[in-house]
């Protein structure tokens, strides 16, 4: 019983011993790897940072240089649009024709201005208006009514290209977001979208097919339409170009920022159209008044027909008639 005991506590104490043993010897082995591994975490941790702190580098260095580009994007485009608009703002008779819609050349309308200005002046005077009465008659149709008809023309087909112009915009977001080139988005809008916007985004990629680039075929837009409409469009194009960006989501905020504007022009419109009719009325009031005299009374109103001194009335008054209607049409007309 007793050499059982002894037996088992000698291969205790003899196992404690060699354990005692092995780490002894073991030990700074086990210390020097656990340096080495904390050594290893320490510079892979170093190294991270400084890959970390290399690419923030080049982050900020690449943003930078992207800043200044967009920088002299936009100092180039201020000057573009101050020769454009200096060369818009003195539009030519054939431009004008041109943004209308009108497919006839700048002679043919000085002809037809000619034609209107003698066949009104002809039937003032068949009608007994006077001489002086005709000869104003008919300056006033030759210049002012194909001036004042050519201007309403070309509104209109302006108005309407500002209407159609987000749908455009929205085709070639889809388009870009399916995978498809810009190229061929305006290819789409040129054969498949109404009218204005159809024949001028035609003449975008027909001045592609010549070998101009998208951003100056897309500026040539703003000299056709000039709109700010069209001016966002191109300046959208331009510094996507330069600079690069997500065009898909550049032209989506522009398409919104448009129609966001569209509402707030027919907001405006809405509250300025009672100070509209009020302008009309008290603009064709004196007419009015006139015709409903000479119909009544031809004799004592037609004396401002049949005498010079008549005539000289009429021209004067007509003269003050066309600045207070001039003035309340500046006075409720918004710019936005």
């Amino acid at each position: 019983m007793l050499t059982s005991a002894a037996g088992i506590l000698f291969i205790l104490l003899s196992t404690i011993a060699a354990g005692g043993l092995a780490y002894a010897v073991l030990q700074p082995r086990i210390t020097s790897e656990k340096k080495v591994e904390a050594r290893r975490s320490q510079y892979s941790r170093d190294e991270n940072d400084r890959v970390a702190v290399k690419f923030a580098r080049e982050r900020l260095r690449e943003q930078d240089k992207r800043r200044k580009t967009i920088q002299t994007s936009l100092k180039e485009l201020e000057a573009r649009t101050r020769e454009r608009d200096r060369l818009t703002g003195k539009l030519s008779l054939a431009r004008r024709l041109e943004q209308a819609g009108l497919t006839i050349t700048a002679p043919q309308f000085v002809w037809i201005s000619v034609g209107t200005g003698f066949f009104s002046g002809l039937l003032a005077l068949v009608f007994g208006a006077g001489l002086v009465g005709s000869l104003g008659i008919a300056i006033v149709g030759g210049l002012g009514l194909p001036r004042f008809a050519l201007a309403h023309l070309r509104n209109k087909r302006l108005a309407k290209f500002i209407e159609e112009f987000p749908n455009a915009l929205d085709l070639i977001v889809r388009g870009i977001r399916s995978g498809l080139p810009l190229n061929d988005t305006l290819r789409m809008i040129a054969g498949e979208a109404a009218e204005p916007v159809k024949s001028e985004f035609r003449k975008i990629v027909e001045t592609q097919q010549m070998g101009v680039s998208t951003s100056e075929a897309v500026e040539r837009l703003y000299r056709n339409v000039p709109t700010a409409e069209t001016n966002f469009f191109s300046i959208v194009i331009t510094i996507q170009a330069q600079a690069g960006g997500n065009l898909s989501e550049a032209i989506s905020n522009l398409s919104k920022v448009l129609r966001e504007r569209k509402k707030m022009k027919g907001k405006i419109q809405a509250m300025s159209m009672e100070a509209k009719a009020s302008a009309t009325i008290i603009g064709a009031l004196p007419i009015i008044v006139g015709f409903l005299v000479y119909l009544t009374t031809p004799d004592y109103i037609g004396i401002l027909f049949e005498t010079h001194s008549g005539n000289l009335i009429m021209i004067v008054a007509a003269v003050w008639m066309a600045i207070g209607v001039f003035t309340m049409k500046r006075m409720i007309s918004f710019d936005f």
